[in-house]
């Protein structure tokens, strides 16, 4: 079974509507996928951090990572802003996307954040950050056609 199917089984047994928080996990092909839901429906859902692991990418250098990265800014177009890497640490062997552009309104901005990082980690959260205050993590709202997609993709580029 892959991660995608899995993921939509756990889904559907959800009681819907729900805001109670739930981590659905998943594993295939060595893959592992962590999935922190803050509420869900018959439609959408909110997610706090989709986090997954790929052991085709433990051993990976910065090099690597960065290949990864650059795949996933390319596929992820369906977010709520496009997202592009913006540093990479080769001593600790991690590339950071974010948002760009960020969404901005007039009392904060809002921003995903991607870690690809060494072992096989990648994770995806949402942020604001409030004029002058410092970044929270937020709840990011998708559909669970996109949240299914989200994860097919990054199983897609991790192999």
């Amino acid at each position: 079974m892959s991660l995608v199917t899995e993921i939509r089984s756990a889904l559907d047994r959800l009681s819907v509507p729900s805001q109670t928080p739930e981590t659905l996990t998943a594993e295939a092909a060595g893959q592992r996928l962590a999935l922190h839901l803050a509420e869900v429906d018959s439609l959408a859902c909110g997610f706090t951090a989709l986090e997954f692991e790929s052991p085709a990418l433990a051993n990976a250098g910065i090099e690597q990572l960065k290949q990864v990265a650059d795949k996933l800014s390319k596929r992820l177009t369906y977010l709520l802003e496009p997202i592009s890497p913006i540093e990479h640490d080769a001593e600790h062997c991690v590339v950071q996307l974010r948002s760009n552009p960020p969404q901005r309104d007039e009392d904060r901005t809002s921003y995903y954040e991607l870690l690809v990082s060494r072992g096989g980690r990648l994770s995806l959260v949402r942020y604001a950050k409030p004029a002058g205050g410092l970044r929270q993590k937020i709840t990011s709202h998708v559909t669970r056609e996109v949240l299914l997609r989200l994860v097919g993709d990054f199983a897609q580029v991790s192999l």
